[in-house]
């Protein structure tokens, strides 16, 4: 699975802080390994000395409901501890994309169970 984290208002330094926070929350949970993306080039359109994706995580577990559900709920909870910074996560597995914000609305939830049934495996 891979994480991938855009940083909205928060400076680089900011970012990286933020992504190692992150990083240990999800060792925390009971997945094979979390390990740092490598990081790309900045994207086309990217304001000249800002970087729009810092880079990300890649994420291995077995995926069951469980562990997807308890690692959407560790970055959602660490999406709205970051305070109206405009960060975005993108979850991937198999090339299909889940996309959190901090925002807490019920659509998003429901999305967000759906993704995690479709890519658990029990």
């Amino acid at each position: 699975m891979f994480v991938d984290i855009q940083g909205g208002d928060a400076d680089d330094a900011e970012l990286e802080r933020a992504l190692l926070q992150l990083r240990a929350e999800l060792n925390e949970l009971d997945i094979d390994a979390v390990r740092p993306k490598p990081a790309g080039e900045a994207p086309p359109g990217a304001k000249s000395g800002a970087i729009a994706a810092v880079g990300g995580l890649i994420v291995t577990l077995t995926p069951t409901v469980q562990a997807i559900a308890a690692l959407v709920g560790v970055i959602q909870g660490w999406l709205r501890r970051g305070g109206g910074t405009g960060r975005t996560v993108k979850l991937e597995i198999d090339g299909n994309v889940l996309e959190l914000t901090g925002a807490s609305s019920q659509l998003q939830e429901r999305l967000a169970d759906v993704w995690i049934r479709e890519h658990a495996s029990t």
